[in-house]
C-alpha cells in the first residue's frame, strides 16, 4: 500500500470546503462527514493498485483528477505515496488555477 500525503495546499482546500459546507447547510456535521467521505476517497488511491483518475497532461504533467460530488481531486503518484495536490470546486476554471499557481 502507498502512502497518502496532502498538500498544504489540499488541507487549505478541505478547510475552506468544510467552512464553506456548515455555513451552506447551518450544520457543522453536515460538512464534517462531507470531508471524512471525501478523505475515505483519498485513502483509496494510496490502498488500491494500479493508477487511478484521469490524467491531466494540460494542467501538469505528474497530475490525475477525479470528481468527488461537485468537487474535483487532484492527485499524483510518487515514488510509494500519493499526494492529494488541490480539492476544487467543479465549477472554477482548473486550467486558470493551474496557470496562475
Amino acid at each position: 500500500m502507498r502512502r497518502l500525503r496532502y498538500s498544504d495546499a489540499a488541507e487549505a482546500n478541505l478547510a475552506e470546503i468544510a467552512v464553506y459546507l456548515a455555513e451552506q447547510s447551518g450544520s457543522r456535521t453536515v460538512a464534517v462527514k462531507f470531508i471524512e467521505r471525501l478523505r475515505s476517497k483519498c485513502t483509496q488511491f494510496a490502498s488500491l493498485p494500479g493508477t487511478l483518475g484521469t490524467a491531466r497532461p494540460e494542467l501538469r504533467p505528474d497530475i490525475r483528477s477525479t470528481p468527488f460530488g461537485n468537487y474535483v481531486i487532484f492527485f499524483r503518484y510518487g515514488d510509494g505515496l500519493v499526494e492529494i495536490v488541490n480539492v476544487l470546486g467543479s465549477h472554477r476554471d482548473i486550467d486558470t488555477y493551474y496557470t496562475d499557481t
